[in-house]
């Protein structure tokens, strides 16, 4: 029982895209670019901070001149001599929500020229403070070239200056050179070299330039653990359909419509200052990117339970220690594949058990109080008297430790109203700790629900070392078995929000998280198993484990990570064998359709690994 029961924290079951537009203009007039812009029904622009103009600063000509006026201006300009009004694009803040600032592209930090790369960082910080100036949010900076030491230094100094701004810097997916081909991985290691330069900062993101060719599906997914604020869609890439309309190929549009799940800021770039395609002008682009977002599939009960809560973290629940609250066992209450698997477990056990016929059992359901003792066991004094309505199956709602005698016991809910109104003299309730109760007779068959996202976290082996007593010899445990997976994962969204605490204790602490902006390095491994009832424990004289030794685990595993990524904690699943081939699971590949009461578990690590290809 390991996702979360709090009020979600950000839902949206229809949410809205934002689809800019760049007319790759360097002499763009402001008023014209963005009335038109609104009128195609873009949400934002891309507009040059400086016109070429500015570019007579970059070069070491004019330093060289002897013209002594000229010397003057060059070494004023380089102390900070504020712009001339005919060098900026944008000259006050009247459009400042409706545009992203582009860094001239022309400079070149890391320039073994020593002129030329003083000059780039200053025309760099002299560009963003005017951004931040005139309240812009966030500016689009260069592609890094491999030399990239000193573009990374200046980005990283310049962040404290201009607080308010967001830098977002283009990668293209693929770097393609005439000489060496197409090159899949360089640009996200050219990515990852430059962010940890400028130490992970939350203000530096990617926007993502989608290529004409594609890497394969394993490398895409690679982006979706990286901090992904804008997506740009070259008009290039684009197709014609037979009305000669702009649409994606279906390669492509799978992938734009993974990315709108992330929602990143869309970018239409016009790379030859209009339509490329016959029809539907330049607001073709951005309506054809809505129609993708409205033809997005159905979200599943899973995701729809999950809305707000990608990549929240949360600790797991203690509800051995902690007593939880009514409202969140009614969340959970919710999740009608976990009990109709615990209700298909039960129903085969008790056929087996009974070597019955199926209206043998239905018989005994409707006749329990002759055939069937019940009995519920509740530790917390709130759910004992409680009762949230939300199934009538007996074998749903019967709650916290349930035995069924054949006896019941599933971690649910409360009883005294239920029997009141429902149970009658069927169900004997009972309020105390599962692992010090005195049963008064054995049990043939013993159910709980006591799982953790890592199968055994919320000490489900403890608890039920201590029932098994409650167990007739060659009695049935519900579940009979549960193992751990883990799978190496890279996630700097996760690892940031860690972070930014800014204590050893955060980065020790597992979290409960539904993955979203994160990338499985390989696929998960098993790491231990536990097994109910368990022959191989000491007991004392009252039937109670002596020890936890026998619950102790270690093991060692090895992954083979195909591409060169970032490790940055472990995800743990698990799954469960009820009875026979009837599998409770949150393991990626063997998941039970449609169920959520658990997230994945997520193991931070404080510090992060990089693995070369």
């Amino acid at each position: 029982m390991e996702a979360t029961a709090t009020s979600n924290p950000n839902t949206s079951n229809c949410p809205r895209i934002v689809v800019g537009l760049s007319r790759g203009q360097e002499k763009p007039n402001v008023s014209s670019v963005t009335a038109e812009a609104r009128e195609l029904g873009y949400d934002f622009v891309i507009l040059p901070i400086t016109f070429p103009s500015y570019r007579r600063f970059l070069f070491e000509q004019l330093i060289g001149s002897v013209d002594v006026n000229e010397k003057k201006i060059m070494e004023e300009w380089r102390k900070g001599h504020p712009f001339c009004r005919e060098d900026l694009v944008v000259k006050n803040a009247d459009v400042s929500d409706f545009m992203v600032g582009q860094v001239s592209n022309w400079i070149n930090l890391d320039s073994p020229d020593h002129s030329i790369r003083i000059n780039s960082e200053v025309i760099m910080r002299q560009q963003l403070s005017w951004l931040g100036h005139i309240g812009i949010s966030a500016a689009l900076l260069p592609f890094p070239s491999d030399s990239l030491m000193n573009y990374a230094r200046c980005v990283n100094s310049i962040f404290g200056t201009v607080p308010y701004v967001n830098m977002w810097i283009k990668i293209p997916l693929i770097l393609e050179d005439e000489i060496l081909g197409l090159k899949e991985t360089v640009t996200w290691e050219r990515w990852n070299k430059f962010r940890t330069l400028c130490e992970n900062h939350v203000k530096l993101s990617i926007a993502l330039e989608v290529t004409q060719n594609l890497p394969e599906d394993n490398i895409l997914d690679r982006w979706f653990a990286e901090p992904l604020k804008a997506v740009i869609l070259p008009t290039t890439i684009f197709l014609s359909n037979a009305k000669g309309f702009p649409v994606l190929s279906k390669r492509h549009q799978t992938f734009v419509r993974k990315l709108i799940k992330y929602k990143p800021n869309f970018i239409i770039d016009c790379v030859a200052d209009g339509p490329n395609h016959a029809s539907g002008g330049l607001a073709a682009y951005q309506e054809y990117i809505h129609y993708l977002n409205r033809t997005m599939p159905e979200l599943t009960q899973v995701e729809q339970f999950a809305l707000g809560y990608h990549d929240f973290l949360q600790s797991p629940l203690q509800p051995l220690m902690d007593n939880l609250e009514s409202s969140t066992y009614e969340v959970f209450e919710k999740d009608s594949t976990k009990y109709a698997l615990y209700e298909k477990a039960i129903h085969h056990a008790l056929l087996d058990h009974t070597n019955g016929s199926e209206e043998m059992i239905l018989e005994a359901a409707e006749k329990a109080q002759k055939l069937v003792r019940v009995y519920a066991i509740e530790k917390n004094p709130s759910a004992f008297v409680t009762y949230v309505r939300y199934k009538d199956h007996l074998f749903v709602l019967i709650t916290q430790e349930l035995r069924f005698n054949i006896i019941l016991n599933i971690r649910k809910f409360s009883l005294q109203n239920k029997k009141a109104e429902v149970w009658g003299d069927k169900v004997t309730i009972v309020f105390s700790d599962m692992r010090f109760w005195k049963a008064p007779e054995k049990a043939d068959i013993l159910v709980s629900e006591l799982l953790g996202s890592f199968g055994d976290n919320e000490l489900s082996p403890e608890c039920l070392d201590g029932a098994q007593k409650f167990l007739k010899s060659g009695g049935i445990s519900i579940p009979t078995s549960y193992t751990a997976f883990i799978s190496p994962i890279s996630s700097s969204k996760l690892y940031n929000e860690v972070a930014a605490y800014k204590d050893l204790a955060h980065f020790e602490t597992p979290y409960v998280v539904m993955f979203q902006s994160a990338s499985e390095l390989a696929k998960p491994c098993q790491v231990w198993r536990f097994e109910h009832p368990n022959s191989n424990i000491s007991v004392d004289e009252d039937g109670n484990p002596i020890n936890n030794f026998h619950n102790t685990r270690y093991s060692k595993v090895t992954f083979n990570i195909r591409e060169s990524g970032i490790l940055h904690g472990i995800a743990g699943y698990f799954e469960s064998i009820l009875y026979k081939d009837i599998i409770l699971s949150i393991h990626p590949d063997t998941h039970s359709v449609d169920m959520f009461s658990w997230f994945p578990i997520f193991f931070p690590l404080r510090v992060s690994f990089f693995f070369a290809k």
